[in-house]
């Protein structure tokens, strides 16, 4: 076990380190569990590499020999790793999940030391709450779709054109000279009717 992992022996040992530190990183394991042994490298790695005294703490505690820190936490699974903040749970992973315990501690570590956590940029804007005061208002009909429902029944709009395609389009079909045939129907456009 690495010198920078505090094994936990009591449920008041654990209450005390969890005042000594804002974060502390804590893994649930058993004796007999193959994946925290698995595991077990990859938490030592992250507490050699991000312990931060009074900052970032590590912990482990064999939930066989300190049932009521296991009990108090409701830990099931093992291995279970919390994350603790201020004597809240800020993040739960069960299981041997290497990827989801680095981001959690790394989290907490940027957290902890005043950083933002990286984002995506595609989540950079300052969004908007429904029916939030910070939306800009408008009516029903001020929508898009008003101004579609316009161009479609309006004179000279989307509906009047398809009307007079559909039109032309037949009389000249039923005809023998469709070109005389279309510029003598009052669906023409070009005669302005």
């Amino acid at each position: 076990m690495s010198k920078k992992i505090i094994p936990v022996n009591s449920l008041s040992h654990f209450n005390t380190l969890l005042s000594q530190s804002t974060y502390t990183v804590v893994d649930f394991y058993a004796d007999w569990c193959g994946p925290c042994k698995a595991i077990a490298p990859v938490f030592s790695s992250l507490a050699e590499k991000e312990s931060k005294p009074g900052r970032v703490q590590f912990a482990k505690v064999d939930v066989d020999a300190c049932q009521d820190v296991a009990r108090k936490y409701g830990v099931s699974a093992m291995p279970t790793f919390l994350v603790i903040k201020s004597n809240s749970v800020v993040e739960t992973i069960r299981g041997a999940n290497p990827s989801a315990l680095t981001a959690a501690v790394r989290k907490a570590v940027n957290d902890a030391s005043g950083m933002p956590a990286k984002s995506s940029a595609a989540f950079q804007s300052k969004g908007y709450t429904l029916g939030g005061g910070n939306m800009p208002s408008r009516t029903v009909n001020d929508g898009s779709l008003a101004g579609l429902q316009r161009m479609i029944s309006g004179n000279g709009g989307l509906g009047d054109v398809i009307i007079r395609f559909l039109a032309l389009y037949l009389v000249s079909l039923f005809t023998f000279d469709a070109y005389r045939a279309a510029e003598e129907s009052p669906f023409n456009v070009r005669a302005g009717r």
